[in-house]
């Protein structure tokens, strides 16, 4: 048996989940996997995470059309950039090591691959980033998407990304700043390469965010012991795929703690099986990434397994969200 305390507490984690899902529109069974995010009506709550077949209008489309319930475009910044030479991108045994070093086109040459993206009829978010809050004001201020992602976790891309995002001031500065801009939802996407997550949480809160994004890249380098070399032509990069996952649902558990703002989940989703466990640890919706590589499919695929599984259970994405906060 447990203590009275301990009974408390229980029932006040289970007041507290039940208010989160009401507030995030998290549906019944009727409508299986639909929901409201932001504002945003979704399909189901899986989503394309920025970085990958996002470059163009068609490729965000060929997404949507195969089961996302919305697509997020490659991070856009002020101005084109090339990004980092080669090697960008190396398979290692527990996902991949990449530092493209945020190549773009820039926001002013994008606008038309986010209007062809919209013909599939799911939520196009632009993920955007810049060295300060008022690149991505500036940026905020005149491209139209459903919503924006501040890639303010970007692990190597100097001056941007983490060399921000690290900094609970400068997240809470930049989230202001784009909120003042524009009246879309703002998504910030954290990094998990700090100390404590919560803080920067706490601070993209503060600032006005509508939703944080957890988590992006893990720091990580791998060397050819042939020639003593660092593989990736940055030197290091980011770890993505299905090693990050444990850090990732960590982060999702400790931030739907202390948040009232919804926590979107990414990092190293595969299956059905990956994203039901980041929404019990709390996350409204998640976003894949890596995976996608090896399987254009994958939305649907899971998509299909978590309805399966939810009916088989006699369970509804209510039931499930933030599930491990009860105990």
């Amino acid at each position: 048996m447990c203590s009275i305390v301990q009974a408390k507490g229980y029932k006040t984690r289970t007041r507290l989940v039940n208010i989160k899902k009401a507030k995030y529109g998290l549906n019944s069974v009727s409508l299986m996997l639909s929901l409201t995010l932001t504002g945003l009506k979704l399909k189901n709550p899986l989503m394309l995470a920025a970085g990958i077949m996002g470059t163009t209008g068609g490729s965000l489309k060929r997404i949507a059309d195969n089961g996302a319930g919305a697509v997020i475009t490659k991070s856009l910044g002020i101005e084109p950039t090339s990004g980092h030479n080669n090697p960008t991108m190396v398979e290692v045994d527990c996902g991949y090591l990449n530092a493209m070093g945020l190549p773009n086109p820039s926001y002013k040459n994008f606008q038309q691959e986010i209007d062809i993206a919209r013909g599939a009829g799911v939520p196009v978010i632009a993920s955007i980033f810049g060295g300060c809050a008022l690149d991505f004001s500036e940026i905020a201020g005149v491209l139209d998407a459903e919503a924006f992602e501040l890639n303010v976790s970007c692990p190597h891309a100097h001056g941007y990304g983490a060399y921000i995002g690290t900094d609970p001031a400068l997240v809470e500065d930049i989230t202001s700043a784009v909120k003042a801009e524009t009246d879309a939802p703002v998504w910030v996407k954290l990094t998990p390469n700090v100390t404590d997550i919560k803080i920067i949480g706490l601070a993209a809160q503060r600032g006005g965010a509508d939703a944080v994004v957890a988590i992006n890249t893990v720091r990580g380098m791998a060397i050819d012991i042939n020639s003593g070399y660092p593989i990736l032509g940055n030197r290091f990069g980011g770890l993505s795929g299905s090693a990050i996952k444990p850090v990732a649902i960590k982060c999702v558990y400790d931030l739907y703690d202390v948040l009232k703002i919804p926590v979107i989940g990414v990092g190293g989703i595969s299956d059905w099986k990956d994203a039901i466990e980041f929404i019990m640890a709390g996350a409204v919706a998640v976003e894949i990434g890596s995976a996608v590589g090896k399987n254009i499919n994958i939305f649907k695929d899971i998509s299909s397994g978590m309805e399966t599984f939810l009916a088989k259970k006699g369970w509804t994405i209510n039931d499930i969200y933030g599930m491990v906060h009860k105990i």
